[in-house]
């Protein structure tokens, strides 16, 4: 069966000399042969355990931040399979993984196959330089990483973040989706391009 399954994972974000705990959403994406491995935050083994043998074709991280990123090269060594970073955030990663890069650079337009599903990858740069959506219209849905919550958009009072950037892509990459798209957040609960469309002049009155 073609589907989506969600692990959630604890432990902190660090940026800016603060630490904070944080609730992660590892996304798989996949049947019940291969899949692919969205934001392998936190704890590799549950993500390993999650996996139930099956091939890892892509370990893709929406952003570099620390709390994505963290097990993607301990899963890459587990499981073979390359990881995949847009360049833009190569300084972020760098942070967490000092002589260690990413296999792959994501671009937008690039298209990410998996059991039969392509996953779409759009950049939508604010809460960092190089964050990306992957939209996959048979599935109905788009992860968004850090970009788009239930609520309004990601942090950006932070070192490589920018709030105007992050309306920016909201409005013109995410909002422009079917209504019905299901949003699959790298925290917290899901939502729907629907839902949070009516809320853009809100949040830029808000500023965040």
């Amino acid at each position: 069966m073609t589907g989506v399954e969600k692990i959630v994972t604890s432990g902190t974000f660090s940026l800016d000399g603060g630490t904070w705990d944080v609730d992660n959403n590892v996304w798989l994406v996949g049947d019940d042969s291969e899949l692919i491995v969205i934001d392998p935050a936190h704890d590799a083994d549950a993500i390993l355990q999650a996996l139930r043998g099956r091939r890892v074709v892509a370990i893709v991280c929406t952003h570099g931040h620390n709390d994505h990123v963290g097990q993607a090269p301990t899963l890459a060594e587990w499981t073979g399979a390359p990881v995949l970073l847009h360049p833009a955030d190569a300084p972020l990663w760098g942070m967490t993984h000092q002589g260690s890069y990413p296999d792959v650079d994501l671009s937008d337009g690039k298209v990410i196959s998996v059991a039969g599903i392509e996953l779409q990858v759009l950049h939508t740069p604010g809460h960092s330089p190089g964050s990306v959506c992957l939209y996959a219209p048979a599935l109905g849905a788009v992860f968004t990483g850090d970009t788009l919550f239930k609520g309004g958009p990601g942090a950006t009072g932070r070192s490589f973040s920018d709030f105007p950037t992050i309306i920016d892509s909201i409005k013109h990459r995410l909002l422009s989706l079917p209504a019905d798209t299901v949003v699959h957040t790298g925290h917290g609960d899901d939502t729907t391009i629907g839902a949070e469309a009516p809320d853009l002049d809100d949040w830029v009155v808000r500023g965040h």
